[in-house]
C-alpha cells in the first residue's frame, strides 16, 4: 500500500454491496484488484469512478478524472464505434488521438469505426472500451477484466501498454480481474478474497 501523499484515489471506509468497509489507497502506475465471482471486482471500479454511491464511506478523486465506461448494456448497442469514441473523447480533456489511433489499428478495430456496438463481436466490443480507456488520458483509469474474450495479439498490446504505464509517475491504472500477473509490474494488489 502507498503512503497517503502518494496516493491518487482514495477509499475511505468504503461499504457497498460485496465491499464492506474497504479503506485502501492506489498510487501511480498499474494496480490489481483481484478476487473471485462475485467478490465485488465491478462494484469497486464502479465506486471509484463515482458510477453507484456508497452506502457509507468516500471515495477521493484525482483532479485529471476518472476514465470509466461499461459499454455491455444494451443501451450502447445502437452506437457506432466512432460515435462512440467521439463521446468519450469530449469528456476527458487529456484524450489521446495518436494512441487510439495506433491502438485501433494494432487491435484490428479500424475496420469496424462504422459498425454499431450490436454488430460487434463481445471481443471486439471490449476493444472499444479498453481503446477508448488507454486513450482517455485521465489521471485514473479503470479497466474492468480487459482481456476476457480477447484475442491473443491484442491482449499482447495491452499487456505492452500497461508494462509501459507502470513507469508512469502521476497516473494510475487499476484493472479489476482474477488474478494478477506475474509478468507486469505492480504498484499493488487487493485480494478481494483475502477480505472475507
Amino acid at each position: 500500500m502507498s503512503t497517503p501523499s502518494a496516493s491518487l484515489i482514495r477509499a475511505q471506509n468504503l461499504t457497498h454491496g460485496p465491499i464492506t468497509h474497504l479503506t485502501f489507497t492506489w498510487p501511480a502506475g498499474v494496480s490489481w484488484v483481484c478476487g473471485d465471482e462475485g467478490k465485488g471486482k465491478t462494484t469497486l471500479l464502479r465506486l471509484l469512478a463515482g458510477d453507484v454511491q456508497p452506502d457509507i464511506g468516500t471515495v477521493t478523486l484525482p483532479s485529471g478524472g476518472v476514465f470509466w465506461v461499461d459499454l455491455q448494456s444494451p443501451a450502447h448497442d445502437a452506437i457506432t464505434v466512432q460515435a462512440c469514441w467521439d463521446d468519450l473523447r469530449k469528456q476527458y480533456p487529456h484524450w489521446n488521438d495518436g494512441v487510439l489511433s495506433d491502438l485501433a489499428e494494432a487491435m484490428d478495430m479500424h475496420t469496424h469505426r462504422e459498425k454499431q456496438l450490436h454488430m460487434l463481436s463481445a471481443g471486439s466490443r471490449r476493444k472499444v472500451m479498453v481503446v477508448a480507456a488507454l486513450a482517455s488520458g485521465a489521471a485514473v483509469t479503470l479497466l474492468d477484466q480487459p482481456f476476457a474474450a480477447l484475442d491473443l495479439r491484442s491482449i499482447q498490446i495491452i499487456q505492452e501498454f500497461l508494462s509501459e504505464a507502470a513507469e508512469h509517475p502521476h497516473r494510475a491504472w487499476i484493472v479489476a480481474d482474477y488474478e494478477p500477473p506475474n509478468d507486469l509490474p505492480l504498484a499493488c494488489v487487493l485480494n478481494l478474497d483475502m477480505r472475507s
